[in-house]
Formats: C-alpha cells, sequence, structure tokens
C-alpha cells in the first residue's frame, strides 16, 4: 500500500459516514447516495495531495459537488429522482416505540424532503453532520452570513411544514 494511500484512508475514509450521510439526503436514494459517494471518493482520491486543511469539510464539498452536477445532468436526461426514501433505522426499545420513531421519522423525512436542496443541504451539514457555521460556508461556497441565514429560513420552514422543530438547535 502507498503512503498517499494510507494517508488518503486515514485523513478522508475516516469520513465517509458523513459523506454518505450528506449524499443520503441531498440525493433523496440510497443507491443515489452511494453513487454520489463512490464519484465523490475517486475525485477525492485524485485531488487528494492538493488538499491543505481538514478533510472532512473538502470531503463534504465533493459530495455536494458531485450531488449537483448529477443533478444538473439528470435534468437535462429529464430524470425523475423519486421519492425520499425512510430515515436511516437506530435500534429503539420496543415495538411501540419503533413505531412511534418510525412515523416520526418519516414525517421528518418528508418535511425536509420539502425543502429546497440549499436549506437542506445546510440543515444537514449543521444538524446532523454538526459542522461549524465557517466549515458550512467552506462546503457550500458561500458566506457565513449566507449560511445563517439558510439555516434560519430553513428551520422555520421544517418548522412550518413538520409542525416544530423540536431537537434543533
Amino acid at each position: 500500500m502507498t503512503d498517499r494511500r494510507r494517508r488518503f484512508e486515514a485523513e478522508a475514509l475516516v469520513h465517509l459516514d458523513a459523506a454518505y450521510n450528506l449524499a443520503r439526503w441531498l440525493a433523496r436514494s440510497p443507491a443515489d447516495a452511494d453513487d454520489l459517494v463512490q464519484d465523490a471518493l475517486v475525485r477525492a482520491y485524485r485531488g487528494f495531495d492538493a488538499l491543505r486543511g481538514d478533510a472532512r469539510p473538502w470531503l463534504l464539498a465533493i459530495v455536494r459537488n458531485c450531488f449537483y452536477t448529477a443533478r444538473a445532468q439528470a435534468r437535462r436526461e429529464v430524470h425523475d429522482d423519486g421519492e425520499l426514501a425512510a430515515l436511516p433505522d437506530e435500534t429503539t426499545p420496543g415495538p411501540l416505540a419503533a413505531a412511534i420513531r418510525a412515523e416520526e421519522g418519516a414525517r421528518l423525512a418528508g418535511a425536509l424532503a420539502r425543502l429546497a436542496p440549499e436549506y437542506r443541504e445546510v440543515l444537514v451539514l449543521r444538524e446532523i453532520e454538526d459542522l461549524s457555521y465557517r466549515e458550512i460556508a467552506d462546503v457550500v461556497g458561500v458566506p457565513i452570513g449566507t449560511v445563517m441565514s439558510r439555516l434560519a429560513r430553513a428551520r422555520a420552514a421544517l418548522a412550518r411544514v413538520h409542525g416544530g422543530a423540536d431537537g434543533l438547535r
């Protein structure tokens, strides 16, 4: 194994779960998320030598760019992305709790799916991936003020659509 590959695995691949999570929320399909992450990892490996700083926001920016590139191509091909799949399962105690969690997860996923992608991505990056405003600004390529504005609008829209934004910061 080459030193470059070892460094890539140590610095970038440790963020694979975060990359998949963002891809899943943006693409709204596990299969499409798999494809996005695979494409992003290939691009990341090719450009790894140019990385300066934290690999996590860098990799998430690549995932985001791959999503928007694929989305633009799909529009040209008149492709339908389908519906948002259910939230990833987590172990919950008892069947009643699991049913409640599944219903709430489906409602939240549906509410997130109705948000514009620029709002959905900042919510996922902040609330799920726990990135700082600066890191989100770097990933999305906008000023911090725009990140804060999008987050406020996204939270307000999610609260309207979902009937409340409990658990959001």
